[in-house]
């Protein structure tokens, strides 16, 4: 495995911790909200965001108005069935959800979601970093590589990880900042 390599999946895992940041909920509208939230249409589980354009009219409000007016309903259902915690209001042609400020303990629960979801991108940069090593170790083992490079790769590859990581930390404390701030 290549250092390009191990730096790519360590990358993708920071970016996909960043996408599951985007859907915990902060006291502000944000469409990314809705990224999860799907909608049985047709018979099949559809993303929100194929069946609807998505708007933030204020800071509190999302706007939902969907393409086909028949699939008002599935919308409303399928929001109020997710774990976000939101009402939808259906007018007949848009579906509005309010955001209402969180309360101290919601932003606890949130502040700990968040923590979780770190955790969970930490743990794919170090499986990465295992993968890595171990490969690393078997091309050691298999005369490829001698024990300097060896060494060398895996410090290489510690440097990365602890580098990764601290991104994690970073966007984890920038998002307990976004849900702390009132």
């Amino acid at each position: 495995m290549k250092l390009a390599d191990v730096e790519d999946h360590m990358q993708k895992s920071v970016e996909a911790t960043q996408r599951a940041f985007n859907t915990i909920r902060t006291g502000r509208a944000n469409t990314s909200l809705l990224d999860r939230v799907t909608v049985e249409y047709y018979g099949a589980e559809t993303p929100l965001r194929s069946l609807a354009n998505i708007s933030t009219p204020d800071s509190s409000t999302i706007a939902i108005q969907p393409f086909d007016r028949n699939s008002l309903n599935l919308i409303e259902k399928a929001i109020s069935m997710s774990d976000l915690g939101l009402t939808p209001n259906n007018d007949g042609t848009v579906i509005r959800l309010n955001i209402p400020p969180l309360t101290s303990d919601r932003r606890k629960e949130l502040v700990k979601t968040a923590s979780k979801l770190a955790e969970e991108g930490k743990v794919s940069i170090r499986n990465v970093r295992r993968d890595a090593v171990d490969s690393v170790k078997k091309q050691g083992k298999a005369g490829e590589l001698s024990e300097d490079e060896v060494k060398d790769l895996q410090d290489k590859i510690q440097k990365l990880t602890d580098k990764y990581i601290a991104k994690v930390d970073g966007l984890l404390a920038e998002k307990e900042k976004d849900i702390s701030t009132v």
